[in-house]
């Protein structure tokens, strides 16, 4: 999953975005309100892990924002501000839950997974492809009803495809969702992800479009 921290304590942004790239996310990480908007702008997120008090503004900014642009990214605030009414006014806002400074990072991972498999329940509880059945909120892929073992990429990269089945979905964003800015990616790096999926799912389970990207049809 790709996910974007809006933190500008430094020592604190480093420490969350180690946590989270250790549990198998691609992280970005914004400073204030108009580097996220931008970041929010132009890049497809999981999740957004957001702060209140930002240098340049108020992190509510944000994330009215994005209600307001009818983007139903996930949102986990996090903040020193501790007053019901200021939880509250998070909630009322849009976000989906609010995490209080100073915070335990694997309590911050388990808040963000619950989310996630949360968002997952909501959008889709389970897609099926042919001899594959795939269940978002478990991280689940079962082939004739066997289990499919996954990396952590292989997933990120089918979930992406099945969530638009029957839209091409373009290299570059199964690039965006497994790799943060600036990480250097190999030209061949998705190609090797998809074929090594298709060793496990079936070799007709994805589409290649070439120079158009792929795609997972239903029956």
């Amino acid at each position: 999953m790709r996910l974007l921290v809006v933190e500008d304590e430094a020592d604190l942004a480093q420490a969350v975005c180690d946590h989270l790239r250790a549990a198998g996310h691609a992280v970005d990480l914004a400073t204030g309100v108009d580097h996220a908007l931008a970041a929010i702008a132009t890049t497809e997120y999981d999740l957004v892990l957001l702060d209140l008090g930002l240098p340049d503004g108020d992190g509510l900014d944000v994330l009215r924002w994005l209600r307001g642009n009818h983007k139903n990214v996930p949102v986990l605030i996090v903040t020193a501000r501790d007053r019901i009414t200021e939880r509250i006014a998070g909630l009322d806002a849009g976000a989906d839950d609010y995490l209080v400074k100073p915070y335990d990072l694997d309590e911050m991972l388990a808040r963000i997974q619950a989310i996630l498999r949360r968002a997952d329940q909501d959008r889709d509880p389970e897609r099926k492809f042919g001899p594959l059945l795939i269940l978002p909120a478990s991280q689940t892929v079962l082939r004739d009803g066997t289990a499919v073992p996954l990396t952590r990429k292989q997933w990120t990269i089918l979930e992406r495809l099945s969530r638009r089945p029957d839209i091409i979905v373009a290299k570059a964003d199964l690039e965006d969702a497994i790799y943060s800015f600036g990480e250097e990616v190999e030209s061949n790096t998705i190609e090797a992800h998809i074929s090594r999926l298709r060793s496990k799912l079936g070799r007709d389970a994805i589409e290649t479009l070439r120079g158009f990207g792929y795609r997972m049809r239903r029956p």
